[in-house]
C-alpha cells in the first residue's frame, strides 16, 4: 500500500461508533410509537446517512420534522461522542506508524464538523490529523460527489496517486472509485451485507488495523 497521504473517513473507519448511529432511526420510531416493519429496520440499518431522515419520515411515518430529527441526532451522538466512542482495534497503532513514516492524513466525514471534533479527542487520534473535511464543507453528500475528497487531497497537496481514501461505506467507496481514488476498504460489521461488493471494488482491504499492522503489508 504505496501512500504518501491519507484521507480517512471517521465513522465506522476511524471510530466504533456505527452500531450507535444505525439505532438512531429505530429508537426514534420506537419513542414515537411506532413499530417498524421487519423490511423498514433493515432499510434503517443499511441507508447512507443523507436518506435515513427522508425514509424515518415519509415511509416510517415519523411524525417529527427534519430540523427536530437533525436537532436529536446531534444531542444523542454529542453525549456518545464526549464519553464513549473508542477507536477501532489497532487504529492508533497503525496511525502512529503512517505518522512516522511522513504520511500526510485527513479526515473526510459526513458528521458535523463540532462533533468531528469533540468524538477525535475524546478517542485520543486528533493529533493524527491535518484537518477535517465535511460533507457541509463540500457542499454535497459523499453518495452524490468526490468532492470531499477532492477537497482533502488539495488541502494535503497531494494527488490522486500518492493518495489512498480509507472508507467503510459502500456508497462512498462507488463516489471515490469513479472519481479515480485508490481506496482502502475497511470492514465494517454492521455492513456485513456490503462486504463482498466493497472487496470486490476496493483497492486494499483491512479486515482489521491489528491484522494490518502485524502482517506489515503497508
Amino acid at each position: 500500500m504505496r501512500l504518501q497521504s491519507a484521507i480517512f473517513d471517521m465513522d465506522g473507519t476511524l471510530l466504533d461508533s456505527m452500531p450507535t448511529w444505525r439505532e438512531l432511526g429505530p429508537t426514534f420510531l420506537k419513542e414515537a410509537g411506532i413499530s417498524a416493519t421487519p423490511e423498514q429496520d433493515r432499510m434503517l440499518h443499511t441507508l447512507a446517512d443523507c436518506d435515513v431522515i427522508p425514509y424515518l419520515r415519509e415511509v416510517c411515518g415519523l411524525p417529527w420534522s427534519q430540523q427536530e430529527i437533525i436537532d436529536q441526532i446531534i444531542q444523542r451522538m454529542e453525549t456518545f461522542y464526549s464519553s464513549q466512542v473508542r477507536p477501532k482495534p489497532g487504529l492508533e497503532k497503525f496511525l502512529s506508524i503512517l505518522k512516522m513514516e511522513g504520511v500526510w492524513m485527513y479526515v473526510a466525514t459526513a458528521t458535523h464538523r463540532r462533533l468531528t471534533e469533540k468524538a477525535l479527542k475524546t478517542a485520543g487520534i486528533d493529533h493524527y490529523f491535518r484537518g477535517i473535511v465535511t460533507s457541509a464543507d463540500a457542499g454535497n453528500h459523499k453518495s452524490e460527489s468526490a468532492d470531499i475528497y477532492e477537497m482533502a487531497m488539495r488541502r494535503l497537496q497531494s494527488n490522486k496517486r500518492d493518495t489512498v481514501v480509507f472508507e467503510d461505506a459502500l456508497h462512498a467507496i462507488r463516489t471515490a472509485k469513479a472519481a479515480g481514488f485508490r481506496v482502502a476498504g475497511v470492514y465494517e460489521a454492521t455492513a456485513e451485507q456490503d462486504q463482498p461488493e466493497i472487496q470486490r471494488l476496493c483497492d486494499y482491504y483491512i479486515r482489521s488495523y491489528e491484522e494490518l499492522v502485524q502482517s506489515e503489508t503497508f
